[in-house]
């Protein structure tokens, strides 16, 4: 089985690395440092006219993944905006307080989204109570893709939970994704993934003129980047799995 390549993307210049690299489809958010959160309407048009299907991170703040009827509201009203833009398809997760997948909202976002849309599953699995009984919940609402560590820090930590929650979905595409370096692959293929995912980002250089002077949130001196050489090495190693 092929295993696809999912690289997680901030800009334009980022998709067309990505494309140019040989990435099968790009994830796209803005502040990837916050985790990701929701981009706008014009970042999702100017990206997905590089060509690559775009997956669009539907997430309308930092934090954890217990929404109100409000957030719930707006992300599928976000939903909505991002696929007239252009979307491929959208990447979304509801969690309730007991640490289970929030059902009901999942509908209305999946619902939001329309029958055409890719919908995944994102890691909010791994800050569920039960991650592979939470994958069985997502494929009985209709979601197709899970994005996942095994609910550990990285993939390549939670890489026999991974092989659980694939086996646990059988028909789902299973994505490894947190941390992933192009060396993990080789072993992450072996849990049974059908996609891996990276951002494979370096920090951009700081360009300020002046002092640096924070404005509110820590670690915020740098962004980041796509970089190419990372994107060719993910390629090449899964070109090269047996």
């Amino acid at each position: 089985m092929k295993i696809a390549l999912e690289i997680a993307v901030t800009s334009a210049a980022g998709a067309r690395i990505a494309r140019d690299g040989g990435a099968d489809r790009i994830e796209l958010c803005s502040a990837l440092e916050l985790g990701g959160v929701t981009p706008s309407n014009a970042l999702v048009e100017a990206v997905s006219a590089v060509g690559l299907p775009a997956q669009v991170l539907i997430r309308c703040r930092p934090g954890d993944f217990v929404y109100d009827a409000d957030e719930i509201a707006l992300m599928a009203g976000e939903i909505r905006s991002v696929i007239a833009a252009g979307a491929a398809g959208v990447v979304i997760g509801a969690l309730t307080s007991a640490g289970t997948l929030d059902l009901e909202a999942m509908r209305q976002l999946i619902d939001a989204a329309g029958a055409a849309a890719d919908i995944t599953l994102h890691r909010a699995i791994d800050q569920s109570k039960d991650p592979a009984g939470t994958a069985a919940q997502a494929q009985s609402v209709g979601i197709t893709r899970i994005l996942t560590s095994g609910g550990a820090a990285t993939a390549l930590a939670g890489a026999e939970a991974i092989d659980e929650i694939a086996a646990a979905v059988p028909g789902m595409e299973v994505m490894a994704g947190a941390g992933v370096q192009p060396n993990d692959i080789a072993r992450l293929a072996q849990a049974g993934v059908a996609a891996v995912h990276l951002s494979a980002k370096r920090p951009a250089p700081r360009r300020n003129g002046g002092a640096w002077v924070s404005l509110g949130v820590a670690g915020s001196d740098t962004y980041y980047v796509t970089d190419p050489a990372i994107v060719a090495a993910a390629r090449s190693a899964i070109d090269n799995l047996p």
